[in-house]
């Protein structure tokens, strides 16, 4: 099983570049296949956690602003990204990031090893719904490069089986 999980606030402009990544892809041909998961968390760090649960792969896709050009894409090692969650009273500053590390040690094997995440420089976090012009067009150039990759490795996967 492979989940891809898209992360982000719909709300405020490219913050929403995950769930929009994730609303194309289920347009697509993966979107009716069995073996993945697709899921918009929007900002809720422990549906990230329950949803990798049991799978082989993990992909996140969140917004980014690392002052790179807008549109920009990076992926990094999802290892790379964890991060031990600060004591608190509230799940809200829960994220995808502290949800790698806490289900790596709550669900152990059941826990994907192979976490990739996608981030995508945003131009404004403003409120708005709509995705700026770069942000939208890289969001369509990653929902391809993930179709591509998730049709490859449900390949290795036959094989394997």
């Amino acid at each position: 099983m492979i989940a891809v999980i898209g992360c982000g606030n719909t709300n405020r402009s490219d913050d929403g570049v995950g769930p929009a990544v994730i609303h194309a892809l289920s347009k697509r041909a993966i979107g009716n296949e069995p073996r993945v998961r697709l899921l918009d968390a929007g900002t809720d760090g422990m549906a990230v956690m329950f949803a990798a649960h049991g799978c082989r792969t993990l992909m996140i896709i969140d917004a980014c602003r690392s002052g790179a050009e807008p549109g920009a894409v990076f992926e990094v090692p999802g290892i790379e990204l964890e991060r031990q969650r600060e004591q608190s009273l509230t799940l809200h500053d829960f994220r995808w990031n502290h949800a790698l590390y806490a289900g790596r040690r709550l669900l152990g094997a059941a826990f994907p090893l192979a976490v990739t995440v996608l981030l995508i420089e945003a131009q404004t976090l403003e409120f708005g719904l709509a995705l700026s012009p770069p942000v939208a067009d890289a969001a369509e150039r990653v929902a391809t490069r993930i179709e591509a990759f998730v049709q490859m490795r449900l390949q290795e996967l036959e094989s394997v089986s």
